[in-house]
């Protein structure tokens, strides 16, 4: 406290007007810890979520990704908090999606998180500075103003790593998912048992993309249609893979033909673009070793080439 209002000090010259902001900063202070833990008990006391929080955790325990119990405490004051632009909240909502947060309160727990961290780096900040003596007021600033971008930036980061790393395990494991489909549909196996069946063959390899497979399995005996279900799948999961199944699997059952023959057509160009892909990485590769090899190969041969040549040339001429 005595650090803060040195601070305010410093930088308003105005005595008044730096006990005003010291007492508004001090209440405010006080009434958000007040709120919030009155959230987080009300939250807590709730019969109706107890229970929630029961089937969110049979749901869990079968493969799904859910949210951290933690955050949960978030959620009944972060729909507050929410960014007005709507074209924002969907786009968040995609990227959540995509991360495996299908939850309806993910987004305020998103933002909650946000705004929670808005506050607690920039005071972590304000409480350890005094223990440096040799900042100055402004560096101070600064550091709190650096403290508040990076609360503002690093849950974003840490989506997009959640993101990349989900993406990359339903990418590795689509393959194994279309064999395994393929033949259960031609083994006589209907859609809905095939993917039923394939997500129990995939639960302990690769449980994201079994827990969609169920998910979608769910969604159809709800009486939601066949088509639309696979269509959610593909905005779930975000690969263009998947997107290129459903996309030729809802023309299958529209038009009436094979479902196994349109899978088995899949599978095979599939195949193709994976084997161009892995070509096309392949033929990078020696681009790409040009600069490693330029500052870092070339340099260490010539030392050990023509160092010694060197060497017995300046002791000649020496």
């Amino acid at each position: 406290m005595e650090y803060l209002s040195e601070l305010l000090q410093a930088l308003i010259t105005d005595k008044q007007m730096v006990r005003l902001l010291f007492v508004l900063f001090v209440v405010l202070a006080i009434g958000v810890l007040c709120i919030g833990i009155a959230f987080i008990v009300l939250a807590a006391s709730d019969p109706v979520r107890k229970r929630m929080k029961y089937f969110l955790a049979g749901a869990n325990a079968g493969g799904e990704h859910g949210l951290p119990e933690a955050s949960s405490k978030l959620e009944p004051v972060s729909k507050y908090l929410l960014p007005s632009n709507q074209q924002e909240r969907n786009e968040t909502k995609e990227r959540l999606m995509h991360a495996g947060f299908v939850s309806s309160g993910a987004l305020g727990i998103f933002y909650g998180v946000r705004i929670l961290l808005f506050v607690i780096l920039p005071s972590a900040v304000i409480v350890i500075a005094p223990a440096f003596p040799e900042l100055t007021p402004k560096q101070v600033l600064i550091s709190i103003g650096v403290a508040a971008v990076l609360a503002f930036l690093l849950p974003g980061m840490v989506l997009d790593r959640l993101i990349s790393n989900r993406k990359r395990k339903l990418r590795n494991a689509f393959p194994d998912a279309l064999d395994l489909l393929i033949v259960c549909v031609e083994a006589g196996m209907g859609l809905n048992p095939a993917l039923q069946r394939v997500a129990d063959e995939l639960e302990v390899s690769h449980p994201e993309l079994a827990a969609e497979f169920v998910l979608v399995t769910v969604e159809i005996r709800a009486g939601i249609d066949r088509v639309e279900s696979l269509k959610n799948l593909a905005k779930r999961t975000g690969l263009e893979d998947i997107n290129g199944m459903v996309s030729l699997l809802a023309q299958s059952m529209r038009f009436g033909t094979s479902v196994a023959e349109t899978l088995r057509v899949y599978s095979e160009d599939f195949r193709d673009k994976r084997m161009q892909a892995a070509e096309e990485e392949a033929a990078k590769v020696g681009t790409k070793m040009i600069f490693p090899m330029v500052l870092f190969l070339f340099p260490a041969f010539f030392v050990v080439a023509i160092g010694p040549a060197i060497l017995k040339v300046l002791e000649a001429f020496k």
